[in-house]
């Protein structure tokens, strides 16, 4: 016989079933914190920990053996601020950073727009483009120096071609040292990472693109749209969250620039410190003078300029690729 329509269940069972869900979703919420324990302590002793440590140690005057030997406050980030060598680094730095970004997101965007076309070879095409970015940077850079130098295979391509003149225009001799000029030694290492990082850019930027819908393309092409106008009313601003990904990760990259200057000029970034970079300045600081408080003044100064350039990346970009 059909139970009416109003008949109730019996309490017990409606208690058991609604009270099994809570231990169950408490169960889950240990088992997801477990997981997480060991990695978010690693986080906060490596990470935070040494952030706080370095921030405590640059108020201090630091000896290696003994620790702090006498609290000096701020004096070592003024000390930082008005040394002549570290205003050169990071003039060098903003210089990278301003010229390298712009360049290599706008490479790492072409190759993009390139190998998402249905071409002939495209996947070989992906990975030659992402092949310099995987091969180690020290031997990419000490290939770099011997293709710039002197008598390298760039100054003889040149002559041979005959465009000794034009160059010449700008200053440039033919047996110019690239990068043991001051001139043109910070552009010779601009125009190595931008060949060496658009690879990975392109990556970043293949996976904003594969994420646009293609209805939009379509209804595009039905009212009459042509490349450029898709390209510039369409896809480039349904890229803001990757350039905004893209422009976040150049920026700490290039602010952190270190093993090409270093390979290129050496701990003093010559010539006449136009390879001299906060990192390398850093790096000079706590190796060769052994001034770990002062190199940690350096690191929270690199730090401060770093959040400060992402939180205004994240003013004009907006919000992250879902990907």
């Amino acid at each position: 016989m059909a139970a009416p329509a109003g008949a109730r269940r019996p309490p017990g069972a409606r208690r058991r079933r609604v009270s099994s869900e809570p231990r169950a979703t408490k169960r889950e919420w240990l088992a997801g914190y477990l997981f997480v324990i060991v990695p978010m302590l690693l986080y906060l002793v490596l990470n935070i920990g040494s952030m706080v440590y370095a921030v405590y140690i640059s108020l201090w005057r630091w000896n290696l053996r003994t620790g702090p030997v006498r609290f000096l406050g701020l004096d070592n980030y003024a000390n930082v601020i008005t040394d002549p060598v570290f205003q050169k680094a990071v003039a060098n730095s903003l210089y990278y950073t301003i010229v390298w970004v712009p360049l290599t997101m706008a490479i790492g965007l072409f190759l993009a727009i390139i190998v998402n076309q249905k071409i002939r070879g495209q996947t070989f095409f992906r990975a030659a483009y992402y092949f310099p970015a995987i091969a180690s940077s020290a031997a990419i850079t000490t290939l770099w120096l011997f293709i710039f130098a002197p008598d390298g295979i760039f100054n003889q391509v040149r002559g041979v071609i005959g465009v000794n003149p034009l160059f010449a225009l700008f200053g440039i001799a033919p047996n110019q040292n690239w990068i043991g000029n001051e001139g043109t030694a910070m552009n010779t290492v601009i125009a190595l990472n931008a060949w060496t990082t658009s690879g990975t850019f392109m990556l970043f930027y293949l996976a904003s693109l594969q994420s646009i819908p293609s209805e939009i393309y379509e209804a595009a092409a039905i009212d009459g749209a042509g490349a450029w106008d898709t390209f510039r009313r369409i896809t480039f601003p349904l890229l803001k969250p990757g350039h905004f990904f893209v422009a976040t990760v150049a920026v700490i990259g290039a602010l952190q620039l270190f093993d090409q200057a270093l390979i290129g000029g050496g701990v003093n970034g010559d010539p006449n410190n136009a390879l001299m970079t906060i990192v390398l300045y850093l790096y000079n600081t706590a190796i060769t003078e052994l001034n770990f408080a002062k190199a940690s003044a350096v690191g929270i100064i690199l730090f401060i300029v770093i959040m400060t350039a992402t939180l205004i990346q994240r003013r004009l970009f907006g919000q992250a690729p879902a990907w």
